[in-house]
C-alpha cells in the first residue's frame, strides 16, 4: 500500500490529491519553486521540498529534482496531477525504475498516446473515427485546419488557420509555444470542424484488465481553444453516448490502459463523431464526472496504482447535472491576458467544501487571500463546481455564486463566465467551440455603466467613513462634514477603463446625503451621471454632466468602511467595500467594481512618448519581427511577447513608422515597460 505520496505538480491539483489523502490515511509530500514557497499546496502538504528556481524548466519539468525530491522525504509513490510532466513517459518509467509507485498509466501507454500520430494510426485500427491529418505544412489539401500540440492540450500551441498565407507562421508559433509548456515543440494538423462540440469520455483501467467509460462531459464552451465551462453528463442523444462510450474503451483496451483517462471527441454537426486525442492522465474538470457519479476519482487512481481491481462493474448512472468553470487570472480590459498581481480577497459564497466530491457548491482553488499570482505559471485561480438535480439549476446556482464572489486584486474572467452561464443559448444548448466568436455580448461586464456611479459613490463615502474612524480629534462628526457645507467633497478614482471617476458630494447637518454627482472622463467608453438635491443619477454625454428626468431618488442609510448602504427610489442597496491602500473594491446587487482613488495633489509623472507600446504583464520578448525605420500598418505585427506559458503578439496601432524597440530578442521586461514606439503622422504634427 502506498504511505507517503509525493505530488509532482502545484496548485489547486496538489491541493486536491492531498485532500483525498488525508481522507485515506496517507502522508503527503509537495514539491515547490521559489516562487510558490509560501503558496496553499505547500502548506497544506505534510512535507515539503524546494526545487531552487522558479520557471517550469528550472523546477516542475526536471525529471532529476523531483525523484530527488521523492528521495529525501521517504515517499514511496508518485502522482504527476496534470501538466508538467504527467504526461512524459520519460517520467513514470524513471519513477518505476526508482522503485516507486507510479499513480497513472504505463509509461508504454504514456508513450502510445504521447505520439498523437502514431495514436491516431493505432486508433483507427481499432475502429475509431479520425479526421484527416498531416504533420507537414506542405502536405494540406484543404482549409480550414488546426495546428496541435503533440505533447499536451489545454489550448497550448493550438492556432486555427483559415487560409495558406498563413500557416507557415501559426505551425512556428505553435511549435515554440508547445516547446515552453510541454518541453516538446513538435505538432501537427488536422482538419477544423466549424460548429462542432468538443465532448469526451472519462475512460478508467485496472490491472486486472478492465477498462469502463465513467461518462461523457461536454467542453464546448472555449476561449483561445482552452476550456471555460465543463458539464456533465453531455447533453447528446442516447445513441451517440453509446457510441461515444464504446469508441472510448476501445481506445483504451488498444493500449492496455490503466488509471484515469480521457478520451476527447469532435462531435460534428451531422452527428459524425472523430478522435481528436487521449488525455493519460486526470483530466482538469474531473470534479463534474465526481459531481453526478459520486465517485473520488484519485482515490480510484490510488487503489489501481496498489494494484486493486476497480470497484465498478459497468459505466455508473448520472445522477442530476454537474456545470464546472475555470476561474482564471485574466484581464478583460487586455483582451484577457493573463493578470498577474496579489489577490487581497478571494470568496465564493455556498462553497459546501472543497476538492472532494458533494452535492451543491463545490471549490477547487489553489489561491487563497493574500496568494500571489506569478507570471511563471498558468492563470487558472480556481475550479468552480455547482452540482443540482438539473443543468439549468446548476447554471443558475453556479452563476449566482460567481457574481456574488469577492475577487480582488487581480483581474478575472468572473463576468464572462456569469454572462455565459445565463445566456438563452447556453441554457437551451446551443452550443460549440465556437461560442463565444459568435456570441459577443457575453463579453460585457456585470456591472451596467449607469451602475457605475452609484458604485464609485459608496467607494467615496466608504473611504471618509474610514478616515472618521481613524479620526482622534472630533471623532464624534459624522463622515464628510463640514462646517461650510456648501462646498462639497471631492475624491477622484481611477477606473479599470484608464479613465478616471470623480465623485462629488456634500453631506447635511444630520449626515444625510444632499446632493453629489459623478463624472467620468477620459478612458474607454467615458460617460457621466450626475444628481443634484438628491435627484439621482442622470445620463450625459462623455465628458459632460446631466441630470435625466428618470434619474433615481438616492438616500444614505449606512456609511462605514466596510459597507455602504443606499436607498435607491425606495430600494435598499447594500455594497460591500474592501479597501487595500489606495485600491477600492466594491461588490454591490449590479456587479463589482475596481478602482483606485487619486490623490488629491498628484506628484507629476514622466510623460511617455506618443505611440509608446506597454507590456501588459511581465514577461520575455522572444522575437523581435521588425526594424528601428521600417513602416508600419495597423495591426502589423513588431514582436512576440511570451507569458504564463503563452505568446502575445504586440501589433502596430496604427499606420506609422517604428521609431523605438528597446528590447532586444531574449529580454526580459515587467509590467508597464515600454517595447515599442511607432510614430504616426499625426504624432509628428
Amino acid at each position: 500500500m502506498i504511505h507517503r505520496l509525493l505530488v509532482a505538480n502545484r496548485g489547486e491539483i496538489a491541493r486536491r490529491v492531498f485532500a483525498t489523502c488525508r481522507a485515506l490515511g496517507v502522508e503527503t509530500v509537495a514539491v515547490h519553486s521559489d516562487a510558490d514557497a509560501d503558496a496553499p499546496f505547500v502548506a497544506d502538504a505534510d512535507q515539503a521540498v524546494r526545487l531552487p528556481g522558479n520557471t517550469p524548466a528550472e523546477t516542475y519539468l526536471r525529471i532529476e529534482l523531483i525523484l530527488d525530491a521523492a528521495r529525501r522525504a521517504g515517499a514511496d509513490a508518485v502522482h504527476p496531477g496534470y501538466g508538467f510532466l504527467a504526461e512524459n513517459a520519460d517520467f513514470a518509467a524513471a519513477v518505476t525504475d526508482a522503485g516507486l509507485t507510479w499513480v497513472g498509466p504505463p509509461a508504454k501507454a504514456i508513450a502510445a498516446m504521447g505520439d498523437k500520430m502514431a495514436a491516431k494510426a493505432l486508433l483507427a485500427e481499432a475502429g475509431v473515427p479520425m479526421l484527416p491529418t498531416w504533420t507537414d505544412a506542405d502536405q494540406v489539401t484543404a482549409f480550414p485546419v488546426l495546428v496541435k500540440a503533440s505533447a499536451g492540450g489545454g489550448g497550448r500551441g493550438m492556432r486555427v488557420v483559415r487560409d495558406p498565407a498563413g500557416l507557415a507562421e501559426a505551425v512556428a508559433s505553435a511549435r515554440r509555444e508547445a516547446a515552453a509548456a510541454f518541453g516538446d515543440g513538435t505538432v501537427f494538423i488536422e482538419r477544423y470542424v466549424e460548429r462542432g462540440r468538443h465532448v469526451e469520455v472519462q475512460i478508467f483501467g485496472d490491472t486486472h484488465g478492465t477498462v469502463l467509460a465513467l461518462g461523457v462531459r461536454d467542453c464546448s464552451i472555449q476561449r483561445r481553444h482552452q476550456k471555460i465551462v465543463e458539464e456533465a453528463p453531455g447533453v447528446l442523444p442516447p445513441a451517440v453516448r453509446e457510441r461515444l462510450h464504446a469508441a472510448a474503451v476501445a481506445a483504451g483496451r488498444a493500449v492496455e490502459y490503466v488509471g484515469a483517462g480521457t478520451v476527447e471527441f469532435l462531435l460534428a454537426p451531422d452527428g459524425e463523431v472523430y478522435f481528436l486525442e487521449m488525455n493519460t492522465r486526470l483530466q482538469v474538470e474531473h470534479p463534474v464526472t465526481e459531481a453526478v457519479t459520486g465517485l473520488d476519482l484519485v482515490r480510484l487512481q490510488l487503489l489501481v496504482a496498489e494494484g486493486e481491481p476497480l470497484p465498478l462493474t459497468g459505466t455508473p448512472p448520472a445522477d442530476g447535472h454537474a456545470i464546472e468553470v475555470r476561474l482564471c487570472a485574466e484581464d478583460p480590459a487586455q483582451g484577457f491576458r493573463p493578470a498577474t498581481g496579489t489577490l487581497h480577497r478571494f470568496a465564493i459564497p455556498g462553497v459546501a467544501g472543497e476538492f472532494t466530491p458533494l452535492r451543491g457548491l463545490r471549490s477547487d482553488s489553489g489561491v487563497t487571500d493574500g496568494s500571489t499570482v506569478s507570471v511563471h505559471y498558468d492563470s487558472m485561480l480556481a475550479k468552480v463546481v455547482a452540482w443540482a438535480p438539473t443543468r439549468a439549476e446548476a447554471a443558475r446556482a453556479l452563476a449566482g455564486a460567481l457574481a456574488r464572489a469577492e475577487l480582488h486584486g487581480v483581474a478575472t474572467n468572473r463576468d464572462l463566465l456569469v454572462r455565459v452561464l445565463r445566456s438563452r443559448e447556453f441554457g437551451a444548448v446551443e452550443i460549440d467551440t465556437g461560442f463565444l466568436e459568435r456570441h459577443a455580448e457575453v463579453f460585457a461586464p456585470l456591472l451596467p455603466a449607469d451602475q457605475l456611479p452609484l458604485a464609485a459613490l459608496a467607494a467615496a463615502l466608504a473611504s471618509a467613513g474610514g478616515r472618521r474612524s481613524a479620526a482622534r480629534v472630533l471623532a464624534g462628526l459624522p463622515s464628510g462634514w463640514r462646517n461650510v457645507p456648501a462646498f462639497p467633497q471631492v475624491t477622484r478614482f481611477a477606473g479599470a477603463d484608464g479613465g478616471e471617476v470623480e465623485v462629488r458630494y456634500r453631506l447635511d447637518r444630520a449626515g444625510g446625503l444632499a446632493e453629489w454627482s459623478v463624472e467620468r472622463t477620459a478612458g474607454a467608453g467615458a460617460a457621466a451621471a450626475t444628481s443634484a438635491d438628491r435627484t439621482g443619477v442622470g445620463a450625459g454625454e462623455p465628458g459632460g454632466s446631466a441630470v435625466g428626468d428618470d434619474a433615481p431618488t438616492v438616500a444614505l442609510v449606512e456609511a462605514a468602511p466596510d459597507r455602504v448602504v443606499l436607498d435607491v427610489d425606495g430600494v435598499r442597496r447594500v455594497f460591500r467595500v474592501h479597501r487595500v491602500g489606495s485600491a477600492v473594491f466594491v461588490d454591490g446587487p449590479a456587479g463589482a467594481a475596481s478602482l483606485v482613488e487619486l490623490p488629491r495633489f498628484p506628484l507629476p509623472t514622466a510623460e511617455l512618448a506618443a505611440g509608446s507600446l506597454l507590456a501588459p504583464l511581465p514577461g520575455a520578448v522572444t522575437r523581435v519581427h521588425v526594424e528601428v525605420g521600417r513602416r508600419v500598418t495597423a495591426g502589423e505585427l513588431l514582436l512576440t511577447l511570451e507569458a504564463m506559458k503563452l505568446e502575445h503578439p504586440v501589433l502596430a496601432p496604427a499606420d506609422g513608422v517604428v521609431t523605438e524597440l528597446p528590447v532586444p530578442a531574449g529580454g526580459q521586461v515587467e509590467t508597464g515597460a515600454v517595447l515599442a514606439v511607432v510614430t504616426t503622422e499625426e504624432d509628428d504634427r
